[in-house]
């Protein structure tokens, strides 16, 4: 399999997390974990069908609540841009990203780039920047303030302090993110875990890891892992 991301043009940067690709390589069909982050992606299949992803179409994914194994088969090309939280709507009107949270929907090929546009990144570029009609989400700096606390953020505490009231917030989040602000917080709490267990000190136990990062105890994240990653934590590298 190979994967390639490419960052977008800086004007799109607050927007687009990243313009990516996968392709199957070689004979052998190649297994990936796809984990929880937040973001929503559209994807182009411009080759085989991958499961019910069929040929030429373009389909929105919604943000996830849990991991999913994705098989990627020789002839399998895809191409995909990653829309940081909340930004989707920069770009496009939605009913409520709550409908296709861990779903997808199958795209107007009207509202997207045609195929001359998929081939180059300044295509890519030009055309997200050409549909780039509303400024920063109200939403930004709230998710800014749970990224700088590492997730470690009651939602009760982010209302207060961003004055609004945590129903108004439950609400907005839903609707232009997919998930509640409790499974955002959740979710960039254990994204820095994971850095933090990938970069663990000689000698630092688990244990420690999960006081640091708010955890109740050993036990509380060893079933955020389990959900997260669908793995035991002895299997992280």
């Amino acid at each position: 399999m190979q994967y390639t991301a490419i960052a977008p043009h800086p004007l799109l940067a607050p927007y687009i997390d990243a313009f990516w690709s996968v392709q199957g390589a070689g004979q052998e069909t190649t297994v990936g974990k796809v984990l929880p982050d937040g973001c929503v992606d559209i994807i182009f299949n411009l080759g085989k069908d991958m499961g019910d992803m069929k040929s030429g179409r373009v389909y929105l994914i919604g943000a996830m609540t849990t991991p999913i194994d994705s098989s990627v088969a020789p002839g399998t090309r895809l191409l995909g841009v990653r829309f940081k939280p909340a930004a989707f709507w920069a770009f496009y009107t939605f009913s409520s990203l709550h409908e296709i949270t861990d779903d997808k929907v199958e795209c107007d090929k009207a509202l997207t780039p045609d195929l001359a546009v998929l081939k180059t990144h300044d295509g890519l570029n030009k055309f997200f920047l050409d549909r780039l009609s509303r400024p920063k989400h109200t939403l930004f700096p709230l998710l800014e303030d749970i990224r700088m606390h590492q997730g470690q953020v009651r939602v009760e505490e982010l209302a207060r302090r961003h004055f609004i009231t945590v129903r108004q917030l439950e609400r907005n989040f839903k609707y232009y993110i997919g998930i509640s602000p409790k499974e955002f917080v959740n979710q960039e709490r254990f994204r820095y875990t994971l850095q933090r267990i990938h970069c663990r000190k000689p000698g630092e136990s688990l244990s420690d890891i999960a006081f640091e990062c708010g955890y109740y105890d050993h036990s509380h994240l060893t079933q955020e892992i389990k959900k997260y990653t669908g793995e035991a934590p002895g299997n992280l590298s």
